[in-house]
């Protein structure tokens, strides 16, 4: 299993009548990524988005790839635990 090692996440945007929000998080290796998520009672990622900072820490290819997607519930479970998330 793949650890990301979530360090940072901020706000970057949100809809909050739609229940919608957009975070930058950060991971250790210092990748970046924009996460889309839902609240509707409960914190759901509703996509993620790799920024073009560093290459992808998996594939480590240098352009568009979808690894991430792959990895959602393990994003939000660090992010969870981590205690990132706005309540």
């Amino acid at each position: 299993m793949h650890q990301f090692y979530v360090t940072d996440l901020q706000k970057s945007d949100s809809n909050e009548e739609q229940g919608l929000y957009q975070f930058v998080a950060t991971f250790a290796d210092k990748t970046k990524c924009r996460i889309f998520y839902e609240k509707n009672p409960d914190w759901k990622i509703s996509s993620v988005t790799r920024l073009l900072t560093v290459p992808c820490p998996i594939c480590r290819r240098d352009y568009f790839c979808n690894c991430l997607d792959r990895f959602t519930d393990v994003i939000h479970r660090e992010i969870q635990d981590s205690g990132l998330l706005p309540e």
